[in-house]
Parts: C-alpha cells; sequence; structure tokens
C-alpha cells in the first residue's frame, strides 16, 4: 500500500495507507500543509478533504492509528490520553475514520506545537 510522510519540520512521521475510501480521497489530495492544533495528546489539523464517517469509524484509537475527522474536515494523530479519555485510552472528539498506520512511535508527536506547520506529502 501507499505510505504518506507528516513533516513537522523538527520531525517527520511516515504512515501506511489503509485500502479506504477516506485513505484514497487523503491521497488524492496530496501535497497539503497545514497549522497544527494540539488536544490533550493529540495533534490535529484541518485539510481540504471532506470525506463522510465510515461505517467502522471510532472515537476510541490505538495510538499509532492516524484518523480523519469528518466533524472538523481534519487529521487526528492521538499519541496518548485526550481531555475526554477514560482510563489509558487514546479517545478522539467523535467517531473519527482511521486512514493510515504510523511505521514509527507517535509518541514524539509530544514534542509538536500548537501553530507548528505540517506538510503532508507521498513517499515515492
Amino acid at each position: 500500500m501507499a505510505r504518506i510522510r507528516f513533516d513537522f519540520g523538527a520531525l517527520t512521521l511516515d504512515a501506511e495507507l489503509l485500502d479506504t475510501p477516506t485513505a484514497k480521497a487523503i491521497a488524492a489530495a496530496l501535497p497539503l500543509s497545514s497549522s497544527v492544533l494540539t488536544w490533550g495528546e493529540e495533534v490535529y489539523f484541518d485539510v481540504p478533504v471532506e470525506v463522510a464517517r465510515e461505517p467502522d469509524a471510532r472515537a476510541v484509537i490505538v495510538p499509532g492509528e492516524i484518523a480523519y475527522w469528518p466533524q472538523g474536515q481534519a487529521i487526528a494523530i492521538g499519541f496518548g490520553r485526550t481531555p475526554i479519555s477514560k482510563g489509558n485510552e487514546t479517545r478522539l472528539a467523535s467517531p473519527c475514520n482511521v486512514f493510515a498506520k504510523a511505521l514509527g512511535s507517535v509518541k514524539v508527536l509530544g514534542k509538536v506545537k500548537t501553530g507548528s506547520k505540517v506538510e503532508v506529502t507521498a513517499v515515492p
């Protein structure tokens, strides 16, 4: 499957796209650039992609899963607890479409600050 790269300037994270309608829509929109927002141990950013919630969308993800938030038209990468997490779960704001799997540790995203720029590109 195809790979994408999230470049946050000081660090990069590669991910493998899953075979989903959301992954296809994100891939078709590349390259993308945006400004990062943070919410607890989650980074997210707006993207010019509009995809409906998929039947298997969920709010609780496993760190390393990369999701698209249909309500906010944003990519969300959770790497730990958010303000609405219960216990040690990674809970996003509402059900999201998981469309990719990180190839490295998402814990490094703790260094990314609100307002940072992110570039999302295809990995050749």
